[in-house]
C-alpha cells in the first residue's frame, strides 16, 4: 500500500496544511489562487464520468443489476464532493473576472478589490482542497474485512484483552452501521480469546479498519493478579481485505465439452442417450481440472452443473492463493506479538489509549471512551496523517 513514514517525513507532512492555514490567516496568498492546467484538465475529466454515472444510474434496466448499481452509486458518492467544488471553482473564476473588469470603474474599484480579494482565497482554498480530495486512494478500501485478533504475550490477560478488543469494535462498528460476524473462535481460559476471526460488511470496511493493524499493548492489573501488580500483555490484529466475487472470471472458450451415454445404474432411459457430460478447462495445462456429471437424463441440466462445478474449483483455487497471500500480510502487519512491537498502548492506570503513530496531544484518547467504541478521533487523526504524508510525497515528487 504506502510506504511506512518515518520521523522526519511525518513532520515535514505536518507543516503542509498548517502552512497553508497560516497563509490565510496572515492575509496574503503565497499560493496559485487558480487551478493548474493539469488540474483542470483532471478535473474535467472526472466531471464527465460524473455526468455519465448520473446517466447510467437513470437507466431502468440497472435495477437488474444489482452489482452493478452498487458499484455506480458508489462511484457517484466519491465524485460528488469533487464535483461540487469544481464548479464552485469554476463559478468563482467567473466573478473574479467580473471583478477584474470592476477594477476599471473608479466609483466601483474599493468594492472590485475587496470582491477580488476574497475570491482568490476561496479558490486558493479549493485548490488545497481538491488536491487532497484528488489524493492516491487504496483500491482495497471499499472491500469488506476479515477483521483477526490473536492473544500475544501475556497469557490468560492477554485472551482476556482480545476479548475486550472484540467487544470495543463490535460497538464501534454497530454505531456506524457496520454487520460483525464471527467466523472462527478458540476461546481461551477465563472467558477470553486465544484467537477470534470475524468478517466485517459495510461500505469501505476496509478504510474505517485498516488503521488497526498492528500490535495493541494493555497495560493493567489482571483479574488473576492478587497483590495488585500492573502486568503488560499484547494482542495482535489483523485486517485483510476480502476478495470480491468478480475477481474471479470463468472464460467459457477455455471448456472443452464431451457428451457420452451414461453409465452405472440408472433410471428408464439414463443410460439409451448421450447425457453424460465431461467438462475439462485448459486440457493439457498446469491449470487442468476435469469434472463430470450425468445426474440427469438432460444434456443441458448436466452441462449447467459441469460448467458449474468448473467454476466452483476456480474459486477455490483463488481462494487458496488469496489465503496464502493474507497470510504473508498478516506476518508483516502484525509480527510476532512482542511487547516492543506496538502502535496502540491501552493504559487502565491513567485512562489513557497512546496511539503511538501519532505524535504531541493528538496521541492520546480516554480510555473508558475507546473502550466503549468511541474510536472515531483515533482514525480521524490517523487518516489525516495518511493523507498529509501524500500531500508531502506529492510535493517532493513535484520538486
Amino acid at each position: 500500500m504506502y510506504r511506512r513514514l518515518e520521523a522526519p517525513a511525518v513532520a515535514e507532512a505536518i507543516s503542509v496544511p498548517n502552512q497553508l492555514a497560516s497563509n490565510l490567516s496572515g492575509g496574503h496568498l503565497s499560493g496559485p489562487s487558480q487551478l493548474s492546467p493539469s488540474l483542470q484538465r483532471r478535473l474535467s475529466e472526472l466531471a464527465h464520468e460524473y455526468d455519465l454515472t448520473l446517466r447510467q444510474l437513470s437507466d431502468p434496466a440497472l435495477l437488474n443489476d444489482s452489482r452493478a448499481l452498487v458499484k455506480l452509486t458508489r462511484r457517484q458518492r466519491e465524485l460528488e464532493p469533487i464535483i461540487a467544488l469544481y464548479r464552485e471553482d469554476q463559478q468563482l473564476d467567473q466573478a473574479q473576472r467580473e471583478a477584474q473588469d470592476m477594477l476599471e470603474d473608479p466609483e466601483l474599484r474599493e468594492l472590485a478589490q475587496q470582491d477580488l480579494q476574497a475570491t482568490q482565497q476561496r479558490r486558493q482554498a479549493l485548490n488545497a482542497e481538491l488536491e487532497v480530495l484528488l489524493l492516491p486512494s487504496d483500491p482495497d478500501d471499499v472491500r469488506d474485512v476479515i477483521l483477526e485478533i490473536r492473544a500475544g504475550a501475556g497469557g490468560d490477560e492477554a485472551g482476556l484483552f482480545a476479548a475486550d478488543l472484540l467487544r470495543m469494535y463490535e460497538r464501534y462498528l454497530s454505531a456506524h452501521g457496520y454487520k460483525l460476524s464471527i467466523l472462527d473462535e478458540n476461546m481461551s481460559t477465563l472467558g477470553g480469546y486465544s484467537k477470534v476471526m470475524a468478517e466485517v460488511t459495510g461500505e469501505y470496511a476496509f478504510r474505517t479498519l485498516k488503521f488497526e493493524r498492528g500490535v495493541h499493548r494493555v497495560q493493567r492489573i489482571p483479574a488473576t493478579e492478587t497483590q495488585g501488580r500492573i502486568h503488560t500483555s499484547t494482542v495482535t490484529v489483523a485486517v485483510l481485505p476480502v476478495a470480491e466475487p468478480e475477481d474471479v472470471a470463468l472464460d467459457l472458450s477455455d471448456i472443452r465439452l464431451d457428451v457420452y451415454r451414461s453409465q452405472g445404474a440408472g433410471g428408464q432411459g439414463v443410460n439409451t442417450t448421450d447425457s453424460a457430460v465431461r467438462a475439462v478447462y485448459k486440457a493439457g495445462t498446469p491449470e487442468e481440472i476435469m469434472v463430470v456429471c450425468q445426474e440427469t437424463r438432460s444434456q443441458i441440466k448436466n452441462r449447467e452443473k459441469a460448467i458449474a462445478l468448473i467454476r466452483t474449483r476456480l474459486a477455490e483455487r483463488v481462494r487458496e492463493a488469496f489465503d496464502q497471500q493474507q497470510s504473508a500480510n498478516r506476518a508483516a502487519q502484525v509480527g510476532t506479538g512482542d511487547r516492543s512491537e506496538k502502535v496502540r498502548t491501552y493504559n487502565y492506570p491513567q485512562n489513557r489509549v497512546t496511539d503511538h503513530r501519532l505524535s504531541g496531544d493528538d496521541k492520546n484518547f480516554a480510555l473508558d471512551s475507546v473502550m466503549q467504541g468511541g474510536l472515531d478521533g483515533i482514525i480521524a487523526a490517523l487518516t489525516r496523517l495518511e493523507r498529509e504524508a501524500l500531500l508531502a510525497n506529492m510535493t517532493h515528487g513535484a520538486a
